[in-house]
């Protein structure tokens, strides 16, 4: 078999339960997520799959490295904002191997069309980091409508040029990853693969649908957007995606690409105000279950049996292991991966292997661990002790009914904190909004 193409799309603070396939209630205008759904039907769900932080930037360094973003200076600003835009230091240096330049540097062809939020040119971008093409915003949230950012600038680059383009941002993502497939359809078939990143901005802020272009000109001094949006406006712009990702779907069956051709799906991080977590708790920014853990899809019907499920534990980053792997792709022996390949479990849902996931942040000096059952979280000072099988929301403290459990799995998170560097003195968190602006969860 010729090796695959791959598709990898990330949607940006989308809750656990905001599919349907996840649990999700339907809209008032019916199925939110009827494509993706069908994809997860036709292919794997996961159900305990975790995002490497619950904040936009963190997780993409992760995503484009396959190792653990607190490697890299840059992950450690929660996130990066609009503000490092003349930064030399906070972004993904360009020395670093990435998913996209080891794909690249084995012959496959790479675009990026969505999200980037890894640092500005002339110092850092996409195209300095393994894609041939860009099309996108760089900062981590901009208006689907001006494409500006929080700062005012107009944020929408088509590879290092800043250009504007009338449209909404999703629907533009989408028509531009299509134009992809279609222009990389027949070296495909003639055995030059391709990989694509989708890095959706649905359905992060401002509360924005196809029929808001007026709401653009009231949010653009604060397009945290904190005086608007609701579940249905949310709940559309997530169908707004599904929509999308069937045109990218429709384009690999019309050249007959779809059965070797592996699609993921993902979001960077947990929900957001008005996302459905249900039944984990908290959301962005927390390390409960809420902040990380995400839906997991993937789609490749020459590998994939349809109608599988796996509980296995894994992160953003085995994802991108798991590419290279699919691809026979190594890694750069000078930067050991941290990310560990699912493709065994692709191949067979039923195989599960150990696998501790790691998690710190600055904000709140959080801290957490998920080894098997159990999972040691640490949020401003308090030690807590969870066993997430039987206590999904996190309320039953078991801290102190078994002590050397939670001492045992504190000093494995010590020990791996002490492999990771430490968080610098000059990293920032930057919070949009506080319990002034609405109650907290």
């Amino acid at each position: 078999m010729n090796r695959p193409n791959i598709i990898f799309i990330v949607a940006d603070d989308l809750g656990f339960a905001d599919l349907g396939c996840y649990g999700g209630r339907p809209a008032q205008f019916g199925e939110v997520s009827p494509v993706l759904d069908r994809l997860a039907a036709r292919g794997i769900k996961f159900t305990q799959g975790y995002s490497n932080s619950p904040v936009c930037s963190p997780t993409r360094f992760a995503m484009m490295t396959a190792r653990y973003q607190y490697r890299l200076r840059g992950a450690a600003e929660e996130p990066i904002n609009s503000k490092a835009r003349t930064s030399t230091t906070l972004g993904l240096p360009t020395d670093h191997p990435t998913l996209p330049s080891l794909l690249k540097g084995s012959g496959y062809r790479t675009a990026l069309m969505g999200k980037w939020h890894l640092g500005y040119p002339p110092t850092f971008g996409p195209l300095r980091s393994g894609y041939e093409e860009f099309f996108g915003p760089m900062a981590g949230g901009v208006d689907y409508f001006t494409h500006c950012s929080s700062t005012g600038s107009h944020d929408l680059w088509f590879g290092e040029e800043e250009k504007a383009e009338e449209g909404y941002l999703t629907d533009l993502i989408t028509d531009r990853s299509v134009d992809y497939i279609q222009r990389m359809a027949e070296d495909a078939k003639a055995g030059t693969p391709f990989f694509l990143s989708v890095h959706y901005t649905a359905p992060h802020w401002p509360w924005e649908t196809r029929d808001d272009e007026a709401l653009a000109q009231e949010v653009k001094d604060n397009l945290f957007h904190l005086h608007g949006g609701n579940i249905h406006t949310y709940q559309r712009m997530i169908h707004h995606m599904d929509e999308g990702i069937g045109k990218l779907m429709d384009a690999l069956e019309t050249h007959g690409l779809a059965d070797n051709t592996l699609v993921v799906f993902t979001s960077d991080n947990g929900g957001e105000r008005f996302s459905d977590n249900w039944p984990l708790v908290g959301g962005k920014m927390d390390l409960t279950e809420g902040g990380i853990r995400v839906p997991w899809i993937a789609h490749w019907p020459a590998v994939i049996n349809p109608g599988s499920v796996s509980t296995q534990h894994c992160m953003t980053m085995d994802w991108s292991a798991t590419m290279l792997d699919a691809a026979g792709v190594k890694a750069d022996l000078t930067y050991t991966l941290d990310g560990v390949s699912v493709l065994p479990v692709l191949k067979n849902p039923g195989q599960r292997f150990h696998r501790p996931l790691h998690w710190r942040m600055n904000h709140r000096g959080q801290r957490a661990m998920r080894d098997g059952d159990y999972k040691y979280l640490r949020v401003d000072g308090n030690d807590y002790l969870f066993n997430i099988p039987s206590d999904e929301r996190e309320r039953a403290n078991l801290g102190k009914r078994e002590p050397d459990r939670l001492d045992a799995m504190r000093a494995a998170w010590e020990a791996w904190n002490a492999t990771m560097p430490p968080i610098p003195a000059d990293a920032t968190v930057s919070l949009g909004y506080s319990v002034k602006d609405m109650p907290q969860r």
